[in-house]
Formats: C-alpha cells, sequence, structure tokens
C-alpha cells in the first residue's frame, strides 16, 4: 500500500469517527431539548388539568409529545416527538405520525399526552413495534369540565389521551390512524 493510500484511509478513519461523535453531540443535543419541552409540557398540563396530579401518580405511565405540528388542505400530516416516562423516568423516545384524506384545513401545533393507568395498556404499548390508535389501542380522548377539572373516579378506560397547548387553528381534530414509533433506544 502506498504511503498516500494509506494517509488516505487514515485521513478517512479519523473523519468517520470525527463524524460519529458529532452526531452522537447532535443526537444527545436534541434529546436534552426533547427533554426540557416534555418537562415544559408537564408543567403546563398540571397548571391547565385540576385532578391531574393524582391521576399521573396513579399512572403506570405517561407518553408526551410537547409539540405535534399538523397542516392540511383536503390532504393531511401531522407529525411528533415524544418520550415514555415511567415513575418520573424517561424510559424511551417515541415519534407520532398520521396522515389523513378529507375535509380539513389549516395549521396547528399541540401537545399530545397518553397516560396508561394499567400495567397490561402499558405493556401492550411497549411491545408494539408501530403502535396504531383505533387498530391496536382504544383510546378515550378526555374532555375537561368547565373548571378544567377531571374526575379520576369515574374514568374507565385504560388510555386516556389529552391534547391541549393548541396554536393555529385547524378544523377537524382526531387521533385515529395515529402511529406512535420508537425511535430511541430501539
Amino acid at each position: 500500500m502506498t504511503h498516500a493510500l494509506r494517509s488516505f484511509f487514515v485521513t478517512a478513519m479519523i473523519v468517520a469517527i470525527a463524524s460519529l461523535g458529532m452526531a452522537t453531540e447532535a443526537h444527545a443535543a436534541k434529546k436534552k431539548k426533547l427533554d426540557r419541552k416534555i418537562a415544559e409540557g408537564l408543567v403546563e398540563f398540571h397548571e391547565i388539568v385540576n385532578g391531574s396530579e393524582e391521576l399521573i401518580a396513579n399512572a403506570a405511565g405517561i407518553l408526551l409529545f410537547p409539540s405535534v405540528k399538523k397542516g392540511g388542505f383536503g390532504i393531511g400530516a401531522e407529525s411528533g416527538s415524544g418520550a415514555l416516562i415511567i415513575d418520573g423516568e424517561t424510559v424511551a423516545y417515541y415519534r407520532t405520525s398520521s396522515a389523513s384524506i378529507g375535509f380539513q384545513l389549516g395549521y396547528q401545533s399541540r401537545r399530545q399526552m397518553f397516560v396508561f393507568l394499567t400495567q397490561d395498556a402499558l405493556e401492550n404499548f411497549r411491545s408494539s413495534e408501530n403502535w396504531e390508535i383505533g387498530a391496536d389501542a382504544s383510546i378515550a380522548i378526555v374532555t375537561l369540565d368547565a373548571g378544567g377539572t377531571i374526575d379520576t373516579e369515574t374514568i374507565d378506560d385504560p388510555v386516556l389521551a389529552f391534547i391541549y397547548g393548541a396554536k393555529g387553528l385547524m378544523y377537524n381534530l382526531t387521533l385515529e390512524g395515529t402511529k406512535v414509533s420508537r425511535t430511541y433506544p430501539k
């Protein structure tokens, strides 16, 4: 092997290793930013939903997407990143996405939280490769009363969904067909 060829391979290896390090740093920075947004989303949830502390304390886990962006003009799409939190600790990161056809118009950014009330519901979610609302799980979208209160005594569904912090205007709000897949760790 010539000296020039050897120098090329050594340089290529150094660049590859450095790139890997930069990619890892970029990924860590993204996770840190996402973790910060998730913490903000949880604080906002507790501020606007009376009784949320008890609900979260009794939950097997929560999946929070702090910013799900949805846009559509006849054909719509939405996407966002979030994390699964069990006992106050982030255990995995996820991505949500969906596409739809029908009467819809506008753009919206919102927070979505899924609260797993039973261990079975949480395990069903965690064992799914691509969890799909409507196919893999029946979700109860929670609406609040005028005082922003939920009654934890009357909740029967194993998975609850909360949509809050909406910015923008979007006609047609649904979770049907939404897919959730793990991004890290695989």
